[in-house]
């Protein structure tokens, strides 16, 4: 079985469910959302996952909702959006498990 993907990217959907099989004491998810400064979802954003060098590791286009997703190893990352609404980094010290992290946005 695959997993649903967004129209027009190989990515995985990221507004769907983690997947059942899961095991979050040995997996590392980042996930959050990206918001505009005015706290609205930003849909169609990309955010690139960089990592403690700051070189470029994976990029996913956000849900409808501004949802997002990745799945890493423990430790020090860079999240980093682009979209019409403007840019915006962020970072993240991954531990295991999933790690929610807001993304802000602007011009």
């Amino acid at each position: 079985m695959t997993a649903p993907t967004a129209a027009g990217c190989a990515a995985p959907d990221q507004a769907a469910p983690l997947p059942a099989s899961l095991d979050l004491e040995k997996e590392t998810v980042i996930t959050g959302l990206v918001k505009a400064e005015s706290g609205e979802a930003v849909p169609g954003a990309y955010v690139r996952l960089l990592d403690a060098t700051g070189e470029f590791t994976a990029e996913v286009v956000t849900s409808p909702a501004g949802q997002f997703r990745f799945f890493a190893a423990p430790g020090d990352w860079t999240l980093r959006a682009l979209s019409r609404h403007g840019n915006g980094d962020t970072a993240v010290t991954a531990a295991r498990g999933i790690n929610e992290v807001t993304v802000t946005v602007a011009a």
